[in-house]
């Protein structure tokens, strides 16, 4: 995808649609039939109208912690993932120069090992549990990166229906979804389900990138939202995952036999071209930058080449990148 991505010059959203006086939900909406070819154009508060009766929506409810720290000295790191109790892989901004690290607050920590992939370092903090993230929620600010135009504050970096905090960076998928849209799939006879995976950091710097394979994130699915998906896939209905997290929990969330059922544990799911998707039909994401996994998770439901042409589209009708940007929805016409 070299050649493909150097032409590509996107328009970032830098500012989140409620500071310039709209809905979360005015934003647009590229929708692709995966069967069909076609594109259409909309706004994303007319989503229910490419969904049917007995279609299933999955939403991700993890919520955004404030996970940067400084510490004393002014070092910054970033929370990426709870390995277990009081110990985290974290990013150091900076090569780190000592083994203990004091924070405001009273919080210390201690590197005390590699993390799961280079650059992460494992630290054990001297909180954990609910005390650990009352102080995040205290002292702690939230994952920016360069192409905000401001410090937005952790309230726009939550989707509405997040409820369980362990997200490093929003599932940002689902940030253009309001009550009223929810209730309007309901109300067409869409279901709308749930899982929770709590997302890592989704770049290193200096053009690092996670490795799905080597960033293992912590998921729930539950039996409600398997026996929902079942009960669709028996009677022709779609099932459409809110962002890659969603996903990486669906498709990670079945028996040695390839049947979905509830689980609680860790994915190191790598979506690709190659993956035989089992309950997926659907993705709604946003536009990102041209990072390896969130490509080749697009390409387990389009070609490269439609793939191409889709961003091009995007690229060619202004559509605007990032969190707070545009939608785009890969959907067949039929199951």
């Amino acid at each position: 995808m070299n050649a493909f991505q150097k032409q590509l010059i996107p328009k970032d959203a830098s500012i989140p649609p409620e500071k310039a006086g709209k809905s979360r939900s005015k934003v647009r909406l590229l929708h692709f039939d995966s069967l069909t070819k076609q594109m259409k154009h909309k706004q994303f508060e007319r989503l229910p109208e490419v969904f049917r009766k007995g279609d299933v929506v999955v939403l991700n409810t993890s919520r955004t912690i404030p996970a940067v720290l400084h510490t004393m000295k002014g070092e910054e790191i970033r929370l990426s993932r709870q390995c277990r109790k009081g110990v985290w892989d974290v990013l150091f901004v900076k090569p780190p120069k000592r083994v203990f690290h004091r924070f405001p607050g009273g919080l210390t920590g201690k590197i005390v090992g590699r993390g799961s992939e280079s650059p992460l370092i494992q630290m054990a903090f001297s909180l954990q549990g609910a005390v650990f993230f009352e102080h995040l929620y205290r002292h702690g600010d939230v994952v920016r990166y360069e192409h905000l135009s401001h410090p937005w504050s952790l309230r726009y970096f939550q989707t509405v229906y997040a409820n369980e905090p362990g997200s490093v960076e929003m599932p940002s998928a689902g940030r253009a979804f309001t009550w009223k849209l929810i209730n309007d799939l309901q109300r067409k006879g869409v279901k709308v389900e749930s899982i929770c995976l709590h997302a890592g950091l989704s770049y290193y710097g200096n053009d690092s990138w996670p490795s799905p394979a080597l960033h293992p994130e912590p998921f729930t699915v539950s039996q409600k939202t398997v026996e929902t998906i079942k009960h669709a896939k028996e009677n022709g209905g779609r099932v459409v995952a809110v962002g890659t997290t969603v996903v990486r929990a669906l498709e990670s969330a079945h028996s040695p036999g390839g049947v979905l059922q509830p689980t609680k544990g860790e994915t190191a799911l790598y979506v690709t071209a190659e993956s035989a998707l089992s309950v997926v039909d659907g993705l709604l994401t946003g536009f990102h930058e041209f990072e390896a996994s969130h490509l080749d998770m697009l390409t387990a439901f389009v070609t490269k080449e439609d793939l191409e042409a889709m961003y091009q589209e995007a690229l060619k009708e202004r559509y605007l990148w990032h969190e707070f940007g545009d939608m785009n929805l890969i959907l067949p016409s039929k199951a």
